[in-house]
């Protein structure tokens, strides 16, 4: 597993343009918190983050695991403001 290019940011801008996409409109709290989400699954890369970034080189590869990690980070978001207002 070779790290991400440091020139290359455009896998993380479009992953949280889907999260933003996703759980707008919203303050900068909730817009914290589902950030933090979407770096602790894109540092962590937990199944099947990680499968997909050891075996899908190149450019897609680069930007697939940073939607999934999105992907993760807005069902977390998800379950975890339907928690909220269960347990609120």
């Amino acid at each position: 597993m070779s790290p991400d290019s440091g020139h290359m940011v455009w896998d993380e801008i479009i992953a949280m343009w889907l999260i933003m996409a996703y759980i707008m409109p919203t303050d900068w709290k909730q817009e914290l918190a589902a950030f933090v989400l979407f770096r602790i699954f894109d540092m962590t890369k937990p199944p099947p983050i990680r499968w997909f970034d050891r075996h899908i080189h190149g450019g897609f590869g680069v930007m697939l695991d940073d939607i999934i990690a999105a992907i993760f980070a807005i069902i977390s978001f998800v379950l975890c403001e339907k928690m909220i207002a269960i347990y609120a």
